[in-house]
């Protein structure tokens, strides 16, 4: 019998005790103990949105954070054990600091019901769908017209169309865009590693045969190592390829493992070829070599040239580990192979996602080249703003490269990246922060404290300005 945890017993015994005694003591009755909607009351009380029934400070926020913080001193323990990508949450913590009303119908509660078992909560669903629709529906300065849109209408526009954009407007995108270059249909992209991840003892800047400028890291393998890690690609496991994924568009750019199984050597004829890449530790060209080319103008980002895949990611992480000089490798973006349709954002948008050669039109979410959800919203909320504020003749907010929504909207609309491929947010794209911070950790958990910081005065400023 698996042995029972006392102390989260206790806890949620504690917790559950402290919601009946709220309740007890005024807090409404469906609300019991729910940090969701204790953060949404404190950015009422901040003055972040207006509706007055909740906007006040909540103490259980203050007694919580003391708590964490008296445990965190008790147990030395001092970051997370657990959750999602740190970068995601900051992002997900930024929007909801700065858009905490939409959980008046508390999403999040509905979820933490149907997670503990409730599946009355799977009626929530329909009534918070219809919450949402009949706020939009009803809102006077909002005019829902059903019907496909085919062709960009005049006036101020935002086109949020998503990666499954539909052909007959695609193709009257493409003529707007004027060329077929402009509009990818992505069906391939390699994985993305950052610099600092790279073990530099086991690699080498150098361009092929020492011609041109040394952009490329060159990781080296011995025969043995390609061997065992031929054996590794060729039999590691590959996620499943959708219906709509034809396996024949693969051909032009055929996954690293295809190659692999294509050939005991065909790998070495291809992306891993060491013709004219000697080590400069030994004097001689290794058996294999493994490239990688710098991803942004940073530097801080690099991509595995030729190791587009549709592994499954822990496989990618386990076979890639195998290359030395990746051996401790940080992922920003794992390799997928599916099809979708993007913006060559560099060349077409601007920081504010805007079409420089027509500013009316601005493009949001997926198509932008921003990948995930949460990135999405990022930059649907940045376009909102700005289309807003342009609406209104004011300036539009620059949100700087240390803030996650600024890192992110500059990377799509930066020139220097000539390969552009999706990119989800993550701390390579922010600004370093100019000093060592020791441990992984403690160093994003500071850049994220200076991105707070600076949103929190971003947000001053931009109030003074206005009630100026």
């Amino acid at each position: 019998m698996k042995k029972v945890n006392w102390f989260v017993v206790l806890a949620g015994a504690a917790v559950g005790l402290a919601a009946v005694l709220l309740t007890a003591l005024g807090n409404p009755v469906n609300m019991g103990f729910c940090i969701a909607c204790f953060l949404r009351d404190i950015v009422g009380a901040c003055g972040m949105h207006g509706a007055a029934v909740v906007q006040y400070v909540r103490p259980e926020i203050v007694g919580l954070v003391l708590g964490a913080f008296l445990m965190s001193v008790a147990t030395k323990e001092f970051r997370a054990k657990a959750g999602s990508s740190p970068a995601v949450r900051f992002v997900l913590g930024a929007l909801v600091m700065i858009g905490a009303l939409v959980f008046l119908g508390c999403p999040l509660r509905m979820v933490l019901r149907l997670a503990g078992g409730d599946l009355n909560a799977l009626t929530a669903t329909v009534g918070f769908a219809e919450y949402v629709t009949n706020a939009i529906r009803n809102h006077p300065l909002i005019t829902v017209v059903e019907g496909e849109v085919t062709e960009i209408p005049e006036g101020e526009v935002i086109v949020a169309s998503g990666p499954l954009t539909s052909d007959a407007l695609a193709d009257h995108l493409l003529k707007l865009f004027g060329g077929d270059t402009t509009l990818h249909f992505f069906d391939a992209a390699a994985p993305l590693v950052t610099y600092e991840s790279i073990d530099m003892d086991k690699a080498w800047f150098a361009s092929r045969y020492d011609k041109g400028t040394a952009d490329y890291i060159n990781c080296a393998l011995n025969e043995e190592e390609y061997r065992a890690f031929r054996e590794e690609l060729c039999n590691a496991e590959e996620a499943e390829v959708h219906g709509f994924e034809d396996k024949n568009v693969f051909d032009g750019c055929m996954p690293i493992e295809v190659m692999a199984r294509r050939g005991e050597d065909t790998m070495r004829f291809g992306p891993l070829k060491p013709r004219g890449l000697k080590d400069p530790k030994t004097g001689v060209e290794p058996y294999a070599v493994i490239q990688l080319r710098r991803d942004n103008s940073d530097g801080s980002i690099y991509n595995l040239v030729g190791f587009q895949t549709h592994l499954k990611f822990g496989e990618q992480k386990r076979v890639f580990s195998m290359i030395p000089a990746l051996r401790n490798a940080e992922y920003v973006r794992y390799g997928v192979m599916h099809r979708n349709t993007y913006l060559d954002s560099p060349r077409m948008l601007d920081r504010f996602y805007r079409f420089k050669a027509d500013p009316r039109i601005s493009f949001a979410g997926q198509m932008t080249g921003v990948e995930g959800y949460v990135e999405s919203t990022a930059s649907g909320f940045l376009v909102g703003i700005e289309t807003a504020r342009r609406l209104r003749g004011l300036e539009p907010v620059c949100f700087p490269k240390e803030t996650a929504i600024g890192a992110l909207s500059l990377y799509i609309s930066d020139a220097s990246v000539e390969n552009f491929q999706p990119m989800n947010v993550n701390f390579g794209i922010i600004t370093p922060l100019g000093y060592r911070v020791k441990g992984k950790r403690n160093k994003n958990a500071e850049i994220s404290k200076r991105s707070l910081e600076l949103l929190e005065t971003m947000t001053a400023n931009i109030l003074e300005k206005e009630e100026a």
